[in-house]
């Protein structure tokens, strides 16, 4: 299990200023202020960091880390010898106090995640709101981000996007979720667990029809694929070839791309469809998805609809 010093001593007066390795040549870092430093780092390609993050890494009194085991290899490989601290969703509650005083008395700390940018699905957001309570300077070393990442190699619309995270496990849960989200006028970007993908595919197919999607797995590796297609054949393409491996981006097109709008009798049937497996609210969501309908315009005509069946 991985520990680290929530506090370690100060380090001699005589000992040598912070530095860094990069290209094969050791570099002094410059100092950086007092405050929290929220640094992104490498999502794969440990060359995919900025020259200003290994700086504010190397001149921090500590980096906060969510696994100090994964953050020590980052560390090592570019000569940085700053001590770590774990702050994670199992002991945050317990180390924010700790943080906050450190970051009181003047401490520079730099916060970092496994991978990417911190505070996209990990616990450092409730340490900045804290911070930025206590009028504690925050600041971002922007870098790479696996969303961001996905999105540009995914080949569907990026005016606008809206990033989910990580869907219900359950299937139930999961599509009532999808419903939720399907009218929303942006590409969807999703995290998904390998061993649930197929399923995933499925529920996504089952409520929203078959927009076009995009599977980036382990983006920025030497594995790294993007498998494209519409939602129930990517579905049947992982179930037949079973779960993949490595980390999962999931990206599903906006509403309105794969299929014109449809009225009368047409837009009917779809409404009943829906509502024989969803709420009156969540089949309004998904026609108009389906259909490039404005919601509201379904959702009154599939009240008229529940209307007339039970008047027969």
């Amino acid at each position: 299990m991985a520990h680290s010093e929530p506090h370690p001593p100060a380090s001699p007066a005589n000992s040598p200023p912070p530095s860094f390795v990069a290209f094969g040549l050791r570099a002094e870092a410059e100092p950086i202020a007092p405050g929290l430093h929220v640094v992104a780092t490498p999502i794969g390609n440990l060359r995919d960091i900025t020259l200003r993050a290994l700086a504010t890494l190397a001149a921090a009194d500590a980096v906060i880390a969510e696994d100090t085991r994964v953050s020590r290899n980052l560390l090592a490989h570019y000569g940085i010898a700053t001590p770590l601290v774990a702050y994670h969703e199992h002991n945050a509650a317990a180390m924010r106090p700790v943080l906050i005083a450190r970051l009181r008395k003047g401490d520079k700390l730099a916060l970092i995640s496994d991978a990417g940018t911190p505070l996209v699905s990990d616990p450092g957001f409730k340490l900045v709101a804290e911070a930025l309570s206590a009028n504690i300077p925050v600041t971002s070393a922007p870098g790479p981000s696996a969303v961001l990442a996905a999105l540009v190699v995914a080949g569907l619309p990026t005016d606008r996007f809206f990033f989910e995270g990580f869907l219900p496990a359950k299937s139930g849960a999961r599509r009532a979720r999808i419903a939720e989200l399907a009218a929303i006028p942006g590409t969807l970007v999703l995290f998904e667990s390998p061993r649930r993908l197929a399923e995933t595919l499925n529920d996504l197919a089952a409520v929203l029809g078959s927009r076009q999607a995009a599977v980036a797995r382990e983006l920025t590796k030497h594995f790294e694929s993007v498998r494209r297609g519409a939602l129930d054949e990517l579905a049947a393409d992982y179930e037949r070839d079973g779960p993949p491996k490595g980390e999962i981006v999931l990206l599903v097109a906006p509403p309105g791309e794969d299929a014109p709008a449809l009225d009368g009798p047409a837009l009917d049937d779809k409404i009943r469809t829906a509502l024989e497996r969803f709420s009156l609210k969540d089949a309004a969501s998904v026609v108009a998805a389906e259909t490039g309908q404005p919601r509201r315009k379904v959702y009154a005509r599939a009240l008229e609809l529940c209307a007339g069946t039970k008047a027969e």
